[in-house]
């Protein structure tokens, strides 16, 4: 748990921003579930608050639309509960949640109050995520050294989680992302699900356990169920070959299944099978490259196997597996393990985001370094410790550069233009009034303005996508006239234009015009609406803020 608190607080300097400032941290999508953790908290009561997410009109407008369900806000619900007992607890008690102090800020920043405790709210809702996640090392190394036999396996895996922390997890740099509350879960349901392949009896408690995992996995998270369909198909090939009893593997299979069922049932949401299957058979269109333009649903980037050699960590997992297809009829509760691997890696290739799965599960993997059933031939000539140590201590080379090099990181966050932007809105619009713009601005402006907006970064959803495919059109070829009646179709006041946008590409064919150019080709021949509203807006935009990264467009 102290790593990743003293590498968040080392990027950006939490401690010390203001309540702003550290809303503005939480970008893009993190910062519009963090929303609805404020709104429950500030609300007159915990179910007021409650009701106020399951009956929300800002973020959609004017949809009414349940963000609990939508969003998969549960984390979120039960950490704002948390914090309201908490500070209730401590306020009866005369007791102080947080210390507060004014911090100066070089001009031309104005000075600003800042709060570090539990009872503030930013740092409570981080605390608990990073909390989690610490409990999770604890699972790692259960988990190893259960697989493994010996408790040197569970701090191999540990170790070899640390050493490529940078590719096992994102929750130093994004604390809010779903995968931050429910990869843990996963781990706890990888763990139960080896207690009971490796165990002849059916313990009930067993399966509950599972299941009640399976479910805590699932709620935060809208890519989970794929998850769990390719440890379905991992277990399916040892039932067929009859590694697995018929009794137990029906048992795993209606856990797994059920849960499925309940989570897949609606037909608009964008499921990480459909981003596969664009990925492999190359298909196009705006909303799939509006995904796989996002850096995290790139393929895999060639340097990561070599990150993973140098720590070691990939030639020890390809001996492993090489050793366990060679005693397969002997070790066969392994081969599921070797199979979620290796459909593991075929995920993080196809979508670098899911080395999240990858990562830590070769860690776990590499444990069985220690596994006399594997290696009892080797340590029957050379001393077990020795062996073991060896390769820790080869591993560390790099992976103590790889820890140095993240500590490293000193930064301090300032966003100027951002920061302008939200205090223009709340002092010079009227609360009501309507945003559109970028994705990420938007959960930056509903968060920190409480202002109406018509899209979010939350993509799946297929009406959330047709909407801000309209809003996007301001960086396409059409007309002004044809995207501003469509704006107002939506009740748009101000659209945020930022220039970046009109311009930036992250790669080849990912900028928003060429996005746009495949998706609208009959328009290719006309200029980019963009540098039209950027030299005068007018007569169907009015230009009424502007500084160096945004300009608010009034609608016409």
């Amino acid at each position: 748990m102290y790593a990743p608190i003293t590498l968040f607080e080392n990027d950006r300097h939490f401690s010390h921003l203001s309540s702003l400032e550290r809303e503005m941290t939480f970008r893009t999508e993190m910062g519009l579930y963090y929303s609805y953790f404020k709104t429950i908290i500030e609300a007159p009561s915990f179910l007021k608050g409650l009701w106020m997410i399951m009956n929300d009109r800002l973020t959609e407008y004017p949809l009414v639309i349940n963000t609990v369900k939508r969003f998969h806000l549960y984390p979120e619900v039960i950490i704002a509960f948390w914090y309201r007992i908490f500070v209730g607890i401590m306020n009866l008690f005369g007791l102080e949640t947080k210390t507060c102090w004014n911090v100066t800020r070089v001009e031309p920043l104005n000075e600003v109050q800042s709060c570090e405790g539990l009872g503030d709210p930013a740092c409570f809702y981080v605390a608990v995520i990073f909390i989690l996640n610490g409990i999770m090392m604890g699972l790692f190394f259960i988990h190893g050294a259960y697989l493994s036999g010996t408790q040197l396996g569970g701090l191999i895996t540990v170790l070899c989680y640390f050493f490529n922390h940078g590719e096992a997890t994102r929750v130093m740099w994004t604390p809010p992302l779903r995968e931050s509350f429910s990869y843990p879960f996963l781990v706890l349901q990888m763990c139960i699900l080896t207690l009971i392949l490796r165990t002849s009896n059916n313990n009930r408690r067993h399966f509950i356990a599972l299941c009640l995992s399976n479910v805590a996995f699932m709620l935060p998270w809208q890519f989970a169920q794929f998850i769990l369909f390719t440890q379905i198909a991992s277990l399916f090939p040892m039932y067929v070959v009859g590694y697995i009893e018929p009794n137990k593997f029906q048992k795993i299979i209606y856990m797994n299944m059920c849960n499925l069922i309940c989570f897949t049932l609606s037909s608009s949401q964008i499921r990480l099978s459909d981003l596969i299957a664009a990925r492999i058979l190359r298909y196009t269109d705006f909303d799939t490259l509006i995904y796989t333009c996002a850096p995290e649903f790139d393929f895999m980037e060639k340097a990561t196997p070599l990150r993973y050699t140098k720590t070691l960590l990939l030639p020890v997992v390809m001996m492993i597996t090489y050793f366990i297809f060679k005693k397969v009829f002997k070790i066969f509760i392994l081969i599921f393990h070797t199979l979620q691997l290796l459909a593991f890696t075929v995920l993080a290739i196809l979508i670098m985001r899911l080395k999240l799965f990858l990562t830590p599960h070769m860690c776990v993997m590499a444990s069985l370094i220690c596994s006399r059933r594997l290696f009892g031939w080797l340590f029957c000539r050379v001393r077990f410790e020795n062996v073991i140590f060896g390769i820790l201590a080869v591993m560390s080379i790099q992976g103590c550069t790889n820890l140095h090099n993240q500590w490293s990181i000193i930064g301090e966050f300032n966003n100027l233009p951002q920061e302008e932007l939200i205090q223009w809105i709340k002092y010079n619009t009227r609360p009501d009034a309507v945003f559109a713009g970028a994705m990420p601005t938007m959960a930056s402006v509903k968060l920190s303005t409480l202002h109406p907006i018509v899209n979010h970064p939350h993509y799946e959803d297929a009406d959330l996508r047709a909407r801000t495919k309209i809003v996007y059109s301001t960086y396409s070829r059409k007309s002004a006239k044809e995207v501003r009646d469509k704006l107002l179709e939506l009740h748009v006041n101000y659209y945020v234009l930022e220039e970046a946008w009109c311009v930036v590409r992250t790669k080849p064919g990912c900028s928003m015009l060429e996005i746009w150019d495949v998706e609208d080709p009959s328009n290719t021949a006309n200029p980019p609406l963009c540098s039209i509203l950027l030299k005068d807006a007018r007569p169907y935009f009015t230009t009424v803020f502007q500084n160096s990264m945004y300009r608010v467009l009034k609608v016409n």
